[in-house]
């Protein structure tokens, strides 16, 4: 990345980008070691807020440290709905009950009902399996991990 720009900063193993993508957010790029390796993120950090880039190298390194394939049920359902095409997923809106409204749904098949929209958040664990790739689908919990 240096050769496209001049880094905005350098502090040890990291560095941040000059060009921001809005306010003061920036790329901010890691070389962290993680179990004897070093391997190198990306992350985009708010650098009005002192913070910021400390959370994330530690979030980084908390999230790359966890044993190989073990993935939270947060991690899994964010899964689901990047690999949802927009046909197949929304948000629910006013015939749903108003608490309800604003969230994400995805749709199931509901046999003789036809594809039905569900609370993303609601699904069940053997609903996230179904819906999960196959390589996914018996990960072991993260916490459990």
């Amino acid at each position: 990345m240096f050769a496209v720009e001049a880094p905005l900063w350098i502090r040890g193993s990291m560095f941040a980008l000059r060009q921001f993508l809005t306010g003061s957010v920036t790329s901010v790029f890691f070389a962290l070691r993680i179990d004897d390796a070093i391997r190198y993120f990306h992350g985009y950090c708010d650098l009005s807020d002192d913070m910021s880039v400390e959370r994330m190298r530690l979030a980084i390194i908390e999230r790359e440290s966890r044993p190989v394939r073990a993935m939270t049920r947060e991690e899994r359902l964010e899964h689901i709905w990047s690999c949802t095409a927009e046909p197949y997923r929304g948000y629910a809106e006013h015939r749903w009950p108003h608490a309800s409204r604003g969230r994400r749904t995805v749709l199931f098949f509901g046999g003789k009902l036809g594809s039905v929209p569900k609370l993303l958040e609601a699904m069940t664990d053997v609903e996230i399996a179904a819906k999960l790739p196959v390589h996914l689908r018996y990960l072991p919990d993260a916490a459990a991990a």
